[in-house]
């Protein structure tokens, strides 16, 4: 589903971004610890905690002692990078999702081949999408609507490189079934895959099976997905959506599906998107955090049982807001002081609180200040924090 790299960012509070820890690992003056260390929570029905059993957790177990830079939960498996940019893969894997050749299911890490040179990753539902270091695209797993981007409906259980090209910046896979988007480092926006509801932003409901260009704009900055939506920031700090609309997830304060980009508001200040299945969230340069859409668990944050916002509406009057996850129903926020906060459905302990209560705002993550990413996945959880 949605995914939270931390190879780029400013240090904050103290707490180092992944790109100055392997900075400081590669020239050896990285202390032993802390260090960033992987933790994971939730169902484990198929082994997606890591832990090497499948018992559901609903506080953070910590995954083995290696050392993590980028995690993406996908719908019931994980995908992870570690601090040497080898791709690790565990969980479900009937569709051949882990990139492991095989559809076997594992529950504890699996190194995907050999190469140390990926870079960015993103689960989505049972295929997966990879940028290696040399800018080049790739991807694996279920394939039945193109969602590949391979010119094809064949699945694959291990990496396919998309076309020739070395310019990839950024890829989204959607948690829904089978839509994927990619920004280029020219900022133009590329989608394929499922189409049904104009998810991909082409003026249509045609799937495609290799990548399509959304418009002919060159100044895309950051993507983000969820089943049948997606929802992007364009260079200029506007933020934009496209396609199913029946909750609310565009926030263009109506019900209207849309298979084009539209503007939501006015504002000029937006970074960071992320979406569930049929909810989004976004913050502002400002460090303010708004949600619209589905709010059937409480995953707006907006401690209300009203069940749909068709508009941005500001998740409490706090201006300390760094980075967001949007799982199923659930989020997690990290704050610019490193303490991890969670709230929505909780069946399953995906919040992380030791509990399974839902919540309808936002719930502190246990005492850390030391968290760096956060993803949320079908029923649960990985993040990174230096310990």
């Amino acid at each position: 589903m949605a995914t939270q790299t931390i190879t780029s960012g400013v240090q904050y509070s103290g707490i180092w971004t992944m790109q100055q820890v392997n900075s400081a690992i590669a020239a050896g003056t990285w202390p032993s610890q802390p260090v960033p260390r992987l933790f994971s929570w939730g169902w484990s029905n198929s082994g997606q905690l890591g832990l090497g059993n499948l018992t559901q957790y609903s506080s953070p177990k910590q995954v083995g002692s290696s050392v993590w830079s980028n995690v993406s939960s996908g719908n019931y498996y994980s995908i992870a990078l570690r601090s040497d940019s080898t791709l690790w893969a565990w969980g479900y894997n009937i569709n051949g999702a882990l990139g492991l050749g095989n559809v076997t299911d594992y529950s504890s890490p699996k190194q995907i081949g050999a190469l140390t040179t990926w870079l960015k990753i993103s689960a989505g539902s049972y295929n997966t999408a990879a940028i290696k270091t040399d800018g080049t695209l790739w991807t694996w797993g279920k394939n039945d609507v193109g969602q590949l981007g391979l010119g094809n409906i064949t699945y694959y259980s291990s990496p396919k490189q998309v076309g020739a090209l070395t310019t990839w910046a950024n890829v989204a896979c959607s948690g829904g079934p089978g839509s994927v988007y990619a920004i280029k480092t020219d900022g133009s926006l590329w989608s394929w895959g499922r189409n049904r509801y104009g998810q991909l932003g082409l003026n249509d409901v045609t799937n495609r099976s290799s990548p399509v260009q959304v418009g002919a704009l060159l100044t895309w900055l950051n993507v983000a997905c969820g089943s049948y939506h997606a929802v992007a920031t364009k260079t200029d700090g506007t933020i934009w959506s496209w396609g199913y609309n029946a909750t609310g997830q565009l926030g263009l304060g109506n019900a209207t599906s849309y298979s084009s980009p539209k503007q939501i508001g006015a504002l000029t200040t937006w970074v960071t998107p992320t979406a569930g299945p049929s909810f989004t969230l976004a913050a502002t340069t400002a460090g303010a955090l708004y949600s619209w859409g589905y709010n059937n668990q409480g995953q707006l944050g907006l401690n209300s049982a009203t069940a749909i916002f068709n508009s941005p509406n500001q998740v409490g009057a706090l201006t300390s807001w760094l980075k967001i996850s949007g799982g199923r129903y659930h989020v997690q926020a990290i704050k610019t002081d490193g303490t991890l906060w969670s709230w929505g459905g909780n069946n399953h302990g995906q919040l992380g609180l030791g509990n399974v209560t839902y919540y309808s705002s936002p719930k502190q993550v246990g005492a850390l200040t030391t968290w760096l990413a956060a993803s949320g996945g079908q029923y649960h959880t990985l993040a990174i924090a230096t310990t």
